[in-house]
């Protein structure tokens, strides 16, 4: 990979992990659910004027959408109000790869490697940590509320990246500007029945630059810039070659954390870290070792 796609690599993964940041500040001024909505609502409008609609049907596009909008990010925003840090949750997202390993599976019979079982037990060990942390009196990074929310949310991400992967060959950035309509009048009704219209409209009124601007960066720097930019990379190089950059997400997340928010990076959160993110490493690289073990050595 030349340097300029690996510093636009970078770039990309550094923009996903901080954000959690970015989301902290836009839950200061907007309720959850209604963040979520903007967030979408100006990932679509206006450029859903100027883009063609990928070739994938309307179907295809409503349940992503769905997916992604109201299950992913719409339980991202609910849990992080107030039951999870932006540093661990950028971390607990991240099993969205087992969840979608897992639908893998079960929809289209694939077969989990032995070395990606030891990935999964890595992982899940690092889950349990923050459960078990989670259930402690004073804990104040995580609630067993907020892990099982982020769960879902993970799930969800993984049932859209299904969605994704039976779509085929499509325009990326068409494909998340034409499906993100789908999702806006689920968030605008749940952020109605949790808040209310009051609080809605007190929030879009009082709310300053700050919080308008994480929107702004949610919406275009955050989904249309990188996602197009990955997908741009994935285009000219090995899968190989670009994925395993994702494995900096948590830690720019939980950097950008504890540098910007001060969130405490204490002894079990690094454990716990480091379970997840060596599963995820093992993951993405044991199958590629192990095959190379069977290649037979030249004479």
């Amino acid at each position: 990979m030349p340097v300029s796609h690996l510093v636009l690599a970078l770039a990309v993964v550094f923009v996903w992990g901080t954000n959690f940041v970015v989301i902290r500040w836009g839950l200061d001024e907007f309720p959850p659910f209604l963040l979520a909505a903007l967030r979408f609502a100006f990932a679509a409008f206006p450029f859903i004027f100027f883009i063609r609609r990928p070739q994938a049907s309307w179907a295809a596009l409503a349940v992503f959408g769905l997916f992604l909008g109201a299950g992913q990010f719409g339980l991202l925003f609910y849990a992080m109000r107030a039951d999870v840090t932006p540093g661990l949750a950028s971390l607990i997202m991240q099993t969205q790869v087992f969840f979608t390993i897992g639908l893998a599976m079960v929809l289209q019979r694939e077969r989990l490697a032995p070395v990606q079982v030891l990935a999964l037990l890595l992982a899940v060990a690092g889950i349990a940590l923050i459960g078990w942390q989670s259930t402690h009196a004073g804990a104040a990074s995580i609630t067993p509320n907020g892990l099982l929310i982020l769960l879902a949310s993970a799930m969800f991400w993984a049932m859209a990246n299904t969605v994704v992967r039976r779509a085929g060959k499509i325009d990326a950035l068409a494909f998340i500007v034409w499906s993100s309509p789908f999702c806006l009048p689920v968030l605008f009704g749940l952020s109605y029945a949790l808040d209310g219209g009051d609080a809605i409209a007190a929030s879009l009124r009082n709310a300053t630059w700050v919080g308008w601007a994480s929107v702004g960066w949610q919406s275009v720097g955050n989904m249309l810039f990188a996602f197009a930019a990955w997908n741009w990379l994935l285009a000219r190089h090995p899968a190989a070659t670009v994925t395993p950059l994702a494995l900096l997400i948590p830690l720019f997340g939980m950097g950008a954390s504890a540098l910007v928010l001060g969130e405490s990076l204490q002894g079990w959160k690094l454990g716990a870290a480091a379970l997840v993110i060596a599963g995820l490493a093992l993951n993405t690289y044991g199958p590629r070792i192990a095959a190379l073990a069977k290649v037979p050595k030249p004479s």
